[in-house]
């Protein structure tokens, strides 16, 4: 199956390096020292995205305190005064070293890793929420100190060509902004008001502002939407600084809106299937249709956190592994990537969703990985044969319009600015992109480039 028709010769996209992974970049996933191994022979082939390295840096061992012992008096209780403990000596985390031949990351070299709250990557500077999500659900992967990024957080200059911040709209969320949905849509028997969410890269307090926004979580980050429904379409992890901690918040909100009498519900998108490899297969060679990958190494290539990894237990493989690759609501063919590579996995959705999860059971690095490649295509609803693409999807699974994440909308507008670019050169992102004769709704609204985490009702008005 084509990526979509009229599309000759097929395009390289900017996500090619996600599955053509040059040996170097084999870096051991759980802490340990990074193994730079020798340049791979031949040319390597840019790609639109700088690629970014991902230091390791030495653990720090804290020094360990002994208590003290206060014997009980005799004749009169007497009050103890608590001791000063003196702050323990920490010693600064040595950085990896860079590859031999610095020319082979085909971009600019990153800072290792953030130092206290410095940041010239971060969404909004400082967070603006604080940490809601770790107040209220005390789930482990959202426990960072506040005001700070977490140890090991590797800055990826947004991983994309970065549109210019001031040149971007910029949602503040305040609790006296956060609007409340109509109760008599929230309430009673029939189905509650369908939302749509893009991509989330790890940006959680974002995530948590644009929820806010739309009234579908409450100050404290619960669910607040009675039996609304909402659907994620896919991409949780990397490139942002908590990406573990946005699984958390979305399978705690599931349960939540259960229990109101309505559902959150997540997609299967190409980085879930990046991470579940580089927990399984790690550095396992793999046959990736243009030489010998690993999982480990092309999840580091794009955005992988290793305190993401260092903080993803079995609940989160399990939970991922058993998302659907497609889904059909109200008329609207929801599905992560923007590519017909899905007919390949079926003639009907539950075919589909089948086939996925068996290949992800049989745990084969080969068979996990093709998936993960097909799935990382994208721009097939784009130029000249994007309606007829959109029509073949909708032809055969159902529905009047698609609804996909994965590829930024500036990418799909062909107006990418870039980190040295000055002025209003940028698009600016407010909303969903229609497109394909307005068959097509794109939802990703380019978090990870300075642009905009979109939460929308469906059907879009007007």
């Amino acid at each position: 199956m084509t990526q979509g028709a009229g599309q000759e010769p097929v395009v390289r996209t900017a996500t090619l390096r996600d599955f053509r992974v040059p040996p170097y970049a084999r870096v051991p996933v759980q802490g340990h020292a990074a193994e730079h191994l020798p340049p791979a022979e031949g040319p390597v082939e840019a790609s639109a995205e700088p690629l970014v390295e991902a230091p390791t840096e030495a653990p720090v061992e804290p020094q360990a305190i002994e208590p003290r012992t206060i014997e009980p008096q005799a004749i009169e209780p007497r009050t103890i005064e608590p001791q000063a403990v003196p702050p323990m000596p920490i010693t600064a985390p040595t950085p990896a070293p860079a590859p031999a031949d610095p020319t082979l990351l085909l971009g600019r070299r990153v800072a290792p890793a953030y130092a206290g709250t410095a940041s010239t990557t971060s969404t909004t500077g400082s967070s603006s929420i604080s940490s809601i999500v770790s107040v209220a659900t005390g789930h482990p992967g959202s426990a960072f100190p506040e005001g700070g990024l977490p140890e090991g957080y590797t800055p990826t200059e947004r991983d994309l060509p970065v549109i210019n911040r001031g040149d971007t709209v910029q949602v503040r969320v305040t609790p006296d902004a956060a609007t409340t949905p109509d109760p008599a849509a929230t309430t009673g028997d029939g189905p509650g008001p369908l939302y749509v969410v893009g991509d989330v890269h790890g940006y959680l307090d974002e995530l948590v502002a644009a929820l806010r926004a739309q009234g579908l979580v409450d100050e404290n980050g619960g669910w607040a939407a009675g039996n609304a429904r909402l659907w994620f379409l896919g991409d949780f992890t990397d490139r942002g600084p908590d990406g573990i901690g946005v699984i958390d918040l979305v399978m705690r909100l599931s349960a939540e809106a259960a229990a109101a009498g309505g559902y959150c519900k997540a997609l299967m998108g190409n980085h879930e299937l990046l991470l579940i490899g580089a927990k399984r297969f790690g550095d396992t060679p793999v046959n990736s249709g243009a030489g010998t990958a690993t999982f480990q190494a092309a999840w580091l290539l794009n955005g992988g956190q290793k305190h993401d990894m260092d903080r993803l237990q079995d609940v989160h493989l399990q939970w991922m592994s058993r998302l659907d690759a497609v889904v059909l609501e109200d008329d609207h063919l929801l599905l992560h990537s923007d590519t017909t590579a899905y007919l390949e996995y079926g003639e009907t959705i539950e075919d589909v969703n089948e086939t996925v999860h068996e290949i992800l059971n049989r745990s084969d690095a080969d068979e996990v990985w093709d998936v993960f490649r097909k799935f990382t295509k994208r721009f097939a609803f784009r130029d000249e044969g994007g309606p007829q693409a959109v029509q073949e999807l909708l032809s055969t699974y159902g529905g009047g319009r698609i609804v996909h994440g994965h590829s930024p909308i500036p990418y799909l507008l062909g107006q990418v600015g870039t980190e040295e670019s000055e002025g209003s050169g940028g698009p600016i992102v407010d909303g969903p992109h229609v497109y394909a004769d307005g068959l097509a709704i794109a939802m990703d609204g380019g978090v990870t480039m300075a642009g905009k985490l979109l939460v929308v009702q469906l059907p879009l008005n007007g």
